[in-house]
């Protein structure tokens, strides 16, 4: 019997920023953006909700229209999800309502649906998809985590970037660029695809959220579309 190498027990110390007030940094963020020179009283306002359980995400979005209403515009939450929920509106608000995403509780109206428009073709020659809410919004503001994806691997992965192209394509959308991978890495396809959702959707501005190693929010970033990706 051969002999077993030594073994060393390991315990890892990882970084912990935290966030210590979430809906500050979120109206400082916002502020640092000027986004009255842009948005107009009594435009509508788009805000992203996706389906992935990110630490204090309700506060986060309730803080987002907060700022928007004391610009008096109009946000409504846009459940941005690609097909999960069982690719209904029911299922995907009953998502973003799980995580305490409502509308008492974040001040404004979710508006919920599977329509979407097609936006244009991208140069490789798919649709591209949009919802049709937020394509109707004078202006859309993209709320996501950023982190490495679970399968790809590249440039760019999971983001704000992602969010435009699988979120915010409903499930119209994820089919035709799920099967896109079969032709084009993943990286052309979201580039190619937010590109062409920056040029023509009104996206205004982004909110990134950064998890530490404990789930927590370490960092909360408002992104102008130039600099997504």
């Amino acid at each position: 019997m051969s002999e077993y190498p030594q073994i060393f027990r390991v315990r890892q110390q990882l970084s912990r920023p935290v966030v210590e007030d979430i809906e500050a940094e979120v109206e400082a963020q916002l502020a640092s953006l000027s986004l009255q020179d842009q948005i107009q009283p009594g435009q509508t306002v788009a805000i992203t909700a996706g389906s992935r359980g990110i630490a204090n995400i309700a506060r986060i979005i309730k803080a987002i229209a907060s700022h928007l209403k004391r610009l008096d515009a109009q946000p409504f939450i846009v459940p941005a999800m690609g097909s999960h929920g069982g690719g209904t509106a029911a299922g995907q608000q009953k998502i973003i309502e799980s995580y305490g995403i409502t509308e008492a509780f974040c001040g404004c109206p979710i508006k919920a649906s599977m329509e979407t428009v097609i936006v244009c073709n991208s140069d490789e020659g798919f649709p591209v998809f949009f919802d049709k809410h937020a394509y109707e919004a004078d202006h859309v503001i993209v709320c996501g985590r950023v982190k490495p994806h679970t399968r790809f691997v590249g440039p760019i992965e999971s983001g704000l970037m992602k969010m435009m192209l699988i979120g915010l394509g409903k499930h119209e959308g994820a089919k035709v660029y799920h099967r896109a991978i079969n032709d084009f890495s993943f990286g052309q396809i979201v580039g190619s695809v937010a590109r062409e959702v920056l040029s023509k959707c009104d996206v205004v501005a982004g909110v990134a959220i950064v998890e530490n190693g404990h789930d927590e929010t370490a960092r909360i970033e408002a992104v102008r579309p130039a600099d997504f990706e």
